[in-house]
């Protein structure tokens, strides 16, 4: 917990304004990111984070969220209370500023808040802009406030409502139907994201209640062992191979850093990094001083124990992939100010960070390694296995390689690839089996459509090794047709980072769009789930680049006499079924359910899920990294009964069954 200075007094001069809020509802996506389910659950996002910053600031120990049932949200905290009293420019109370001023907040002056997640001060307006409704009270100075708004214009004057002894802010807010196609809360995805900051903000209690059906469903979240209570969750289906988990934890430098990390007997490795309790799924300065450490502390423990032997005796140096086999990090950093590349904040580009974050993880690791000899053998023998697959994928991957530069550069024999060169232009679709792939070969746009048919289901990735993964003839054929090479952003002995000209590349991407197709059906399923834990663990840069989709392919033809009609769900289907009959009471309809993809002929393909103008993707996206890597755990890891315990908990969700 960041403590702020206690002379520093939080008043309405403190509130900085830099103008304007009418273009949010003209280009509401340009701040929430997309009109969608993301957008919407971005407003909670938002009005929570202020919550944090005042935890983070030492004034707010807990957080109610609730769900009310005309659908509006409420956000209540027990920190300092918004300001009230009159802004000296603006010559209105700092609230209704904060409200509906752009770029207004406390969040500009750091007396007032040292860090904080909500940097660019629009949180709140942006909220209020975009809501129907909305309603602030604030409860400071001994009394209650209350002011209301619609769609970010103000309704009523600020009074008092009451008087009380506690201080907090607590804002409810209903959004405008005229802005999103939807308003339809699910829970889960916003207990995701409370449950993430309980963990990252220790002893933080954040509550979230339900009252939008007959039974309120209600879950809580204080983690007391923070970031250490986030490692046991993530990896909870793993083996742990050692069970005293590392904590690096310095909160009285410039950059206070948090560190929890453990290892497992499994392969992958999960690195989760945040920046100011924001996820920075594409990392920054503060991985690369994490790596670093991580790979210079650990080669200077084993090579002062004389523990770096090679199966001869030899002496060996082991690289930063080496150590990250098998680990389950999180790393915290608070920075007061922080800068972000691009619009999302998901990458920190503070420099002087690395160096900082550097130093502490390589002392305290360094220190955990001597007090703890026996864990520290185990990790460097587990490094050690780790090199010597490394070494044969090495050899594998050159092999690809030489082999591709020997037949000229050639792709997979199977691939039917597009005539257009340009990769902007051009996709890929991966294709369960051979006879899907001959329909989408017949069917596709040949310029700028290309199909890799695969025979069977791909190795999991999840449980094999990397010279595994590289001798599997589907994955070397992805691997070669996509043209970005595998493997590499390592580390040397040193910490300083090295590459070869086999490292994986995102700028040699042959297609824009990585689409996979599989069958709507069980098969399909784990063929799917199969190749988004390859490309999840071993290309994430696909995903967070926004390159990789699911096809949709229809779940039903419906045919009534000459018209004919393909739906997508149980729930179009009935629709759908219902208008033709009010259309047409005599003719019967007939009802085709579709379990593969081969019982399509070329035309139906592509006109149901390969035309542009038709067809609909989803893209797959990593909103939140920690629950993605929980659920790839799970599901593909070696934990029977935490896979068991997946399935019972998600049963009932279930729309689609085949049995």
């Amino acid at each position: 917990m960041i403590e702020n200075q206690a002379s520093e007094k939080y008043s309405a001069e403190k509130i900085t304004v830099l103008k304007g809020l009418e273009a949010v509802r003209k280009r509401p996506a340009m701040y929430i990111g997309d009109l969608g389910k993301r957008g919407l659950h971005h407003l909670v996002y938002e009005v929570v984070d202020n919550s944090v910053d005042e935890a983070l600031a030492g004034h707010c120990t807990t957080i109610n969220v609730v769900f009310e049932k005309n659908n509006s949200v409420s956000v209540e905290d027990n920190g300092r209370g918004i300001p009230v009293d009159i802004h000296k420019t603006e010559n209105k109370p700092a609230l209704e500023v904060v409200m509906t001023v752009l770029h207004a907040g406390g969040k500009f002056d750091k007396g007032s808040y040292k860090v904080s997640g909500g940097l660019h001060g629009v949180g709140v307006s942006v909220v209020n802009a975009l809501s129907e409704k909305l309603k602030a009270e604030v409860y400071r100075d001994g009394c209650i406030y209350a002011q209301t708004y619609e769609r970010g214009d103000v309704t009523s004057e600020l009074i008092k409502t009451g008087t009380t002894m506690r201080t907090g802010t607590k804002i409810t807010f209903l959004p405008d139907h005229e802005i999103f196609n939807a308003v339809e809360w699910e829970f889960d995805i916003i207990a995701d994201r409370l449950r993430e900051l309980a963990y990252l903000n220790k002893g933080l209690e954040i509550n979230l209640r339900d009252f939008r059906k007959e039974e309120t469903r209600e879950e809580g979240f204080k983690f007391n062992g923070g970031l250490s209570d986030f490692v046991k969750y993530l990896d909870g289906a793993k083996t742990p191979l050692h069970n005293k988990i590392i904590t690096i934890n310095k909160e009285d430098g410039a950059v206070p850093v948090d560190v929890a990390m453990r290892y497992g007997e499994n392969y992958s490795d999960s690195i989760l990094t945040f920046v100011n309790n924001i996820n920075t799924i594409e990392g920054g300065t503060h991985l690369s001083g994490f790596r670093s450490a991580l790979t210079r502390g650990m080669n200077s423990y084993g090579n002062k124990n004389k523990l770096l032997k090679g199966s001869k005796g030899e002496k060996i140096t082991l690289s930063g992939e080496d150590f990250r086999e098998g680990l389950t990090a999180i790393l915290s950093i608070k920075v007061a100010e922080p800068q972000f590349e691009g619009q999302t904040k998901t990458k920190l580009g503070n420099g002087d960070v690395k160096g900082i974050v550097d130093a502490v993880v390589y002392e305290g690791l360094s220190d955990f390694l001597e007090q703890n000899p026996s864990v520290a053998k185990r990790i460097i023998n587990k490094a050690l296995l780790a090199h010597r697959s490394r070494e044969a994928a090495r050899k594998a991957r050159d092999l690809i390689r030489r082999k591709s530069a020997l037949e000229g550069g050639s792709l997979p024999g199977k691939l039917a690839d597009c005539s257009n060169k340009d990769p902007l232009m051009c996709e890929i679709y991966l294709v369960e089996g051979d006879s899907a792939g001959g329909s989408a070969k017949q069917g596709r746009d040949r310029r700028f459509q290309a199909i890799l048919p695969l025979r069977g289901k791909v190795i999991n990735a999840e449980k094999a090794r990397i010279d595994k993964l590289l001798s599997n003839n589907e994955i070397q054929s992805i691997i070669t047709a996509l043209g970005t090479g595998f493997g590499g952003d390592d580390e040397d002995e040193n910490g300083e980072k090295k590459k070869n000209t086999a490292d994986f590349d995102i700028k040699k991407l042959r297609y824009n769009k990585v689409i996979i197709m599989t069958d709507a059906d069980v098969d399909g399923s784990h063929i799917r789930t199969l190749l988004l834990t390859f490309l999840y663990r071993k290309m994430p840069q696909l995903i967070t680049g926004g390159n990789v989709y699911i096809a949709q392919p229809p779940l039903y033809r419906l045919k009534q006499g000459k018209k004919e009609v393909y739906t997508y769900s149980d729930n179009e289907q009935a629709i759908v079924i219902e208008r033709m009959k009010k259309e047409n009471k005599t003719t019967k309809i007939d009802i085709q359910r579709y379990k593969g993809l081969g019982e399509m002929n070329p035309e139906q393909l592509w006109s149901t899920t390969m035309d542009p103008e038709k067809r609909t993707l989803q893209l797959v996206t990593i909103n939140d990294a920690a629950e993605a890597t929980k659920t790839f755990t799970d599901l593909m890891g070696s934990d029977v009964e935490a896979r068991r315990t997946f399935i019972e908990t998600n049963a009932k969700f279930v729309v689609n069954l085949d049995i």
